[in-house]
């Protein structure tokens, strides 16, 4: 097959991550790189050594000189709607990074064009292939802890970024918790029904929004399942990946979001506490659904090639930023949201 025509647009530091896989892929050709600062762009191309790329600071005019077959959306968030949909249109599949849009409005439209012009589109969620998480659910799946009744999640970390996210408004629920929340329905195989939340910033923040939130979700196949989390917490810091319980009516699942986990089943019922028994939570191979950055991007690029549909494409993933901004609607309304 011929090589896969890549242009990447937003230089900043996220970009390295994409760049740092795509550049070591032979079936690959990174044709151009873009952002409004051209500096930036002129960095990428000396640290990785893309001296070959065309750099802009406009995106259509490096498109048609590269006329490539996929665009890398780095931006910030505010900007994955307009790269999102000019990409989409000049004829590109686009894989962006999360979250999917800034509004519900623009991710469907978003969803829809991709659909209309028959390209893929979709997000990096790039904590769905860790292979912990992969282990966690195949655990699951097997049943041993019986149904799922409730799911907790905690995520606790004291973040001193600067820049953008400093002065982001909702940039918990926005930024970050879509992680938490994308594994939550993985984890769980389901789907949001409604969301109750309450969102504050704490006395000592540095950010000059809200920076924390607690949010209870009805999910699919009656499943309760609870976000609490702050990105001004100091000490005592959870893994990226949040702390999880999983409850079923046969047992429950802790697991730190790194790779401890623990779980407890029932063997006999009867008394005031019922008998339980440590059970292993056996390996697991996920095979190429592994690593992170690494695993998404090869499988994109292998769907473009196929024509197969990626796992995080845009169709499914609006379903957990439909989680983020119910959850803000109902922060600013007090009122529980229908999904």
């Amino acid at each position: 097959m011929s090589k896969i025509k890549v242009v990447l647009v937003g230089c900043g530091g996220m970009s390295g991550a994409w760049l740092n896989v795509a550049k070591n892929m032979p079936e690959v050709d990174i044709v151009g790189l873009v952002d409004i600062v051209e500096d930036n762009a002129k960095r990428k191309v000396k640290d990785f050594d893309l001296k070959d790329a065309i750099i802009g600071t406009d995106m259509k005019t490096v498109l048609d000189k590269t006329n490539p077959d996929v665009i890398f959306n780095c931006t910030i968030p505010e900007a994955h709607y307009q790269v999102t949909m000019e990409g989409l249109r000049y004829g590109c599949h686009v894989f962006s990074e999360k979250p999917l849009a800034d509004s519900m409005e623009h991710a469907q439209e978003m969803v829809e064009t991709a659909e209309k012009v028959g390209k893929i589109f979709a997000v990096i969620q790039n904590r769905r292939y860790d292979p912990n998480i992969r282990r966690l659910r195949n655990f699951l799946e097997s049943g041993k802890i019986g149904k799922i009744t409730t799911v907790n999640s905690d995520f606790y970390i004291g973040a001193h970024f600067g820049g953008f996210r400093d002065h982001m408004k909702h940039v918990l629920l926005l930024d970050m918790a879509i992680h938490t929340l994308d594994a939550a329905r993985f984890i769980t195989a389901s789907d949001p029904v409604s969301v109750y939340c309450k969102e504050w910033n704490p006395y000592g923040s540095w950010y000059d929004h809200d920076a924390s939130a607690v949010a209870i979700y009805e999910m699919t196949n009656n499943i309760v399942y609870t976000y609490r989390g702050s990105w001004c917490a100091e000490g005592l810091n959870t893994t990226w990946e949040s702390e999880w319980r999983i409850i079923g009516d046969k047992g429950s699942v802790k697991w730190d979001g790194g790779g401890n986990m623990q779980a407890q089943i029932v063997v006999e019922t009867g008394g005031f506490f019922s008998k339980l028994e440590n059970v292993e939570i056996p390996p697991f191979d996920a095979g190429d659904k592994v690593g992170g950055h690494s695993g998404l991007i090869k499988e994109f690029i292998r769907c473009v090639q196929t024509g197969e549909i990626p796992e995080t494409n845009g169709k499914d993933n609006i379903k957990s930023l439909a989680m983020v901004f119910s959850a803000i609607e109902s922060a600013g309304t007090g009122k529980l949201v229908k999904l």
